[in-house]
C-alpha cells in the first residue's frame, strides 16, 4: 500500500462529520460517509428519526405514516442497500399493488390503474381507440428519459452547467424534451380528458401546472406505470428503520431532540454545531434539514449561501392539509391509493400555482393502507390518510380544517356509498403550521421546490456552500429534488462529493 493511500485513510479516519437531519437524504449521506471510514453523528430535531417520513401510533392502536405513502422506483432502494452488502428483503417485504391506484372523475366513473401492462393498454383503448399503442410509445419515450435522468442527471452534484456538457446528454437533449411541456407531450398523443388527467397527475405534486412542467418529468409516468406502485409491509417507516439499522451497522451515531440553533464558523470553516444543550465539533457538516432554514436562520449573519430575495423568488411545490383517521369498521369501494379528480383539475391547479388561494373545489387523495396491511389498524378497523394539496405559504385557520374535512368526507362517502365519519374514532389534522413547527419547512411546503425548467439540475440551490468550505446541503430543496428516491440519491451524491473533496 502506497504512503499516499495510507495517509488518505488516516486523514479520513480523523474526520468528524455532523449530519443535521435524519430524513432520507440525511440517512443516505450519513451511511455512505460512515462506510467510507468517517466518524458520523446525526442530529435530529424531533424525538423520532425519519424527518418527514416519521410514523406515530395512536392510543387506540392505529399506526400512521406521517409523510410519504407512495413507493416508486424500487430499484433505487435495492441499489442503496446493495452498496452496504444488504438487500431490501433483509428488512421488509414489498408487495406490488394491483390496481396501483384508482381515480374517480366528476361523472363518478372510477378508473382502476392495473399493474399489468397488457391490461393497462386495454384500459386506455376502452377510453380512446388507438391510445393503447400511443401509451406504449409514450412510455418508451418516458423510459429513455428515466434511464438518462436516473443514471446521468441525478448522479451529478450540479455544481456547474459544464457538468452537463457531456456528449451523450447533449445528443439526448431533444429526446429528453427539456424545453417542451408535459401538457404538450401528453396532448400530442392523447385526446381523452380522463387519460390526460391520469398521465398528468404526478405533476400536481411536482410544483407547477402541466403547461409549465418540463416534459422530462414524464419519466414519472414510466416509474408509475411500468415499474409499478409498491408497498413495504408494516408501512413506509420500515424504510427508515432499515436505513437507520444499516447506518448504525456502519458506525453512525444518532441523537434525537437535538435541534440545531447555530453553526459557528471560523475563517470560512464550519467548526461547531450548537443545539439547545450540546456543542458538537465538526470537520465536515451536511445540512440535510430544511435548506432555507439552515441558510437564513442557523448560519451566522452574512454567511448565508443565498439572499432573502433569492429565496423569495423560489417557486415552491404545494403544501398540504392532512388528516390521519382511525375508523372502527371495514370499508367498501376503496383501494390502497385513491385519487379524487371529481372536480375541475385545472381550477385546483391554478389555485395552487398561479393564483394562490384556498381551494374552491379541491381534488384530494385518500390512502387506506390497512386494506393491504392489517398491522396498521386494530382488527375490523381501517387506517385512512386524507391529503388535500394547497398553495405554499397559505396558512389555514381551525375553521378551514373543519370545512375541508367536511368537504372531503362528504364526497368520499358519496363516491364510496357508505357512512364513514360516524365511525371515526381517531382524528388528527396536520397542515401548514405543523410543517413549519416540525421541519422548519420553507413557506410550509410539503414537497420542496417546484420542478420547473428554471429550477432543474444546476439551477437548484447548490449542494455545496459557496464560501464555507466544509458545508454541504442535501434533501428536497437541492439536487436532485423532492421525493423519496431523489432524497436518497441526494445523500449519496453529497457523500460522493465530500469524499472526492477529501
Amino acid at each position: 500500500m502506497s504512503e499516499n493511500v495510507i495517509s488518505l485513510k488516516l486523514f479520513i479516519l480523523t474526520k468528524e462529520v455532523v449530519v443535521i437531519g435524519s430524513g432520507f437524504a440525511g440517512l443516505s449521506a450519513a451511511t455512505h460517509l460512515a462506510a467510507a471510514g468517517l466518524n458520523v453523528t446525526v442530529l435530529e430535531k424531533n424525538d423520532t428519526l425519519g424527518g418527514r417520513a416519521r410514523s406515530f401510533t395512536s392510543e387506540n392502536g392505529f399506526t400512521f405514516d406521517m409523510g410519504p405513502s407512495w413507493y416508486w422506483m424500487p430499484e433505487v432502494f435495492e441499489q442503496y442497500f446493495e452498496r452496504f452488502g444488504r438487500k431490501v428483503s433483509d428488512f421488509y417485504t414489498l408487495k406490488r399493488l394491483d390496481p396501483s391506484y384508482t381515480v374517480t372523475f366528476p361523472d363518478s366513473d372510477v378508473l382502476e390503474v392495473p399493474a399489468k401492462m397488457s391490461e393497462l393498454e386495454a384500459m386506455f383503448e376502452k377510453y380512446e381507440p388507438g391510445s393503447g399503442l400511443q401509451l406504449r410509445k409514450f412510455l418508451a419515450e418516458a423510459k429513455y428519459k428515466y434511464d438518462v435522468g436516473i443514471n446521468e442527471f441525478v448522479q451529478k452534484p450540479s455544481h456547474s452547467v459544464f457538468e452537463f456538457f457531456d456528449l451523450r446528454i447533449l445528443q439526448s437533449a431533444i429526446r429528453l424534451d427539456m424545453f417542451n411541456s408535459m401538457a404538450n407531450v401528453v396532448r400530442k398523443r392523447f385526446k381523452n380528458k380522463k387519460l390526460i388527467e391520469l398521465l398528468e397527475f404526478p405533476g400536481l405534486f411536482l410544483g407547477a401546472t402541466p403547461q409549465k412542467t418540463p416534459a422530462l418529468y414524464s419519466l414519472m409516468n414510466y416509474a408509475d406505470m411500468s415499474l409499478g406502485t409498491w408497498y413495504p409491509m408494516g408501512g413506509m417507516y420500515e424504510i427508515v428503520k432499515a436505513m437507520v439499522q444499516v447506518a448504525k451497522d456502519n458506525g453512525v451515531k444518532f441523537f434525537e431532540n437535538q435541534e440545531v440553533f447555530k453553526i459557528e464558523t471560523e475563517k470560512n470553516i464550519a467548526k461547531r454545531i450548537i443545539t439547545s444543550d450540546k456543542i458538537y465539533e465538526a470537520d465536515i457538516v451536511v445540512a440535510a434539514a430544511d435548506y432555507h432554514h439552515i441558510d437564513r436562520n442557523v448560519l451566522p449573519i452574512g454567511e448565508s449561501n443565498y439572499s432573502k430575495k433569492y429565496w423569495d423568488k423560489r417557486v415552491m411545490a404545494p403544501s398540504s392539509l392532512l388528516f390521519y383517521l382511525g375508523v372502527s369498521k371495514k370499508l367498501i369501494n376503496l383501494k390502497h391509493h385513491n385519487l379524487y379528480f371529481d372536480e375541475d383539475f385545472a381550477v385546483h391547479a391554478k389555485e395552487i400555482y398561479e393564483k394562490p388561494s384556498k381551494p374552491s373545489k379541491p381534488l384530494f387523495y385518500v390512502s387506506v393502507p390497512s386494506i393491504t396491511d392489517n398491522s396498521v389498524a386494530p382488527a375490523d378497523c381501517e387506517n385512512i390518510f386524507l391529503l388535500m394539496p394547497i398553495a405554499p405559504d397559505l396558512p389555514l385557520m381551525e375553521n378551514d380544517y373543519d370545512y375541508y374535512y367536511d368537504v372531503m368526507m362528504t364526497r368520499l362517502e358519496k363516491h364510496t356509498n357508505q357512512n364513514i365519519r360516524d365511525f371515526v374514532i381517531y382524528k388528527r389534522a396536520y397542515a401548514y403550521a405543523d410543517f413549519i413547527k416540525d421541519y422548519h419547512a420553507f413557506k410550509g411546503n410539503a414537497y420542496g421546490l417546484a420542478n420547473t425548467l428554471l429550477q432543474t439540475a444546476f439551477l437548484k440551490p447548490k449542494l455545496k456552500h459557496k464560501t464555507i468550505k466544509n458545508l454541504w446541503f442535501a434533501g428536497q430543496l437541492t439536487t436532485p429534488g423532492p421525493g423519496v428516491p431523489p432524497s436518497i440519491i441526494s445523500g449519496q451524491v453529497v457523500a460522493k462529493d465530500i469524499l472526492f473533496s477529501c
